[in-house]
């Protein structure tokens, strides 16, 4: 998911993305459920703005039409099985004498250098070995990871953030150049609470549910109802939040006198405030901690999140077009640019959708196209 994620943002941005699939069924994900009359619907919406050209990067014509691609294209992003991109011969050495301008983007699972360069990287792996999946999920219970591919979304994010300051920099030198981000690395990097305390304390950060790793209180808790959410994390809010449940006496208990007290005595603090919230729905503790400036929230299932009117209202939620499927709903781009704002043109690509349009254009005639079509190295859907 890292590359194509990646490609997405930038197609978001207005980037011509060719998606480069191998013509005997495409990228895996077109192969994962739920489907929408035959398309993956996880595809239709991963890989939207795009155009697919389905191309056989193992045969010789194959090989010679993806660097002429290259030769006319500002970036390359691969996620590829580490070594795969150098067995083909299609690399950053082997492309970059023919063009020296290109911004060579890859994402592995543990990087080019160390022990693991060569081992295939998935996001549940990398998870576990970045330390993320030890805090993950309440203490004492199996391992979970975080429920979307953190490690993959983090990575196609750095990704973004590299290709768009080598372009930058491209401007200024006139040079390409190579990327190499890593699923372990990306997730290691969101670790700055527990690497403040491991490098300051030695203290082994551990799982801790909801709750955050250096506030109090500020975590899920049981309502009469359901569940919410919410962060005393000022000594402002700490009082105020007393008073919303009922608790002044907790005002002058020295044992939450400070934020680093509540933590030492939080599984005491959360006791004495779940006793109360377990009394009233979680929409009037909503009502009440917002009208004193507290910062909570109700927990949604998805079935709440795509039909919320926060969301809903400002068009977050949308339609792109799609050849077969019609009108497919997206989940817009949260960035908003005001001069040069995100587009969502149209749903992913069906495989080879626009190949024989991407080979013309790198200037192939429709005699070598329709070669090509002929001897299996590429098709149009």
């Amino acid at each position: 998911m890292a590359v194509p994620f990646c490609g997405m943002q930038l197609a978001d941005l207005g980037a011509d993305v060719v998606k480069v699939e191998n013509p005997r069924g495409g990228d895996l994900t077109r192969q994962t459920g739920p489907f929408l009359d035959g398309e993956s619907s996880t595809f239709v919406r991963l890989n939207r703005n795009k155009r697919s050209l389905a191309l056989d990067l193992k045969s010789p014509d194959g090989k010679a039409v993806f660097r002429r691609l290259v030769e006319r294209a500002d970036v390359l992003i691969e996620n590829l099985r580490p070594g795969t991109m150098r067995n083909l011969g299609l690399d950053y050495a082997a492309l970059r004498a023919s063009a020296p301008g290109l911004i060579y983007c890859s994402v592995s699972g543990f990087g080019s250098v160390g022990p693991h360069a060569e081992r295939a990287g998935l996001d549940i792996i990398a998870q576990g070995m970045s330390g993320l999946m030890s805090i993950t999920g309440e203490a004492d219970r199996a391992p979970a990871k975080v429920g979307v591919p953190i490690a993959d979304l983090t990575s196609a994010l750095y990704a973004t953030i590299a290709v768009l300051a080598a372009l930058r920099a491209r401007e200024r030198d006139g040079q390409g150049q190579l990327i190499e981000v890593s699923l372990l690395e990306s997730a290691i990097s969101l670790a700055i609470w527990e690497a403040g305390r491991w490098f300051a304390t030695g203290e082994r950060p551990e799982a801790t549910g909801s709750a955050h790793q250096s506030i109090a209180p500020y975590q899920a808790v049981r309502a009469e109802n359901g569940w919410f959410t919410f962060g005393a994390n000022t000594q402002d809010h700490w009082p105020r939040a007393c008073d919303v449940f009922g608790l002044a006496e907790l005002k002058t208990d020295e044992r939450f006198a400070t934020n680093e007290r509540r933590l030492t005595n939080r599984a005491a603090l959360i006791a004495r405030i779940e006793a109360v919230t377990r009394t009233r729905p979680v929409e009037a503790w909503i009502e009440a901690l917002t009208a004193v400036g507290i910062p909570c929230g109700p927990i949604y299932g998805f079935d709440r999140v795509f039909t919320d009117a926060n969301l809903t209202a400002p068009g977050f939620f949308t339609d792109a077009p799609h050849p077969k499927l019609g009108s497919v709903r997206q989940i817009g781009s949260p960035l908003h640019l005001s001069a040069t704002p995100t587009r969502l043109q149209r749903a992913g690509p069906l495989l080879g959708g626009e190949s024989f349009a991407v080979l013309r254009e790198i200037g192939l005639d429709d005699a070598e196209v329709g070669r090509l079509a002929r001897a299996g190295v590429t098709v149009q859907a």
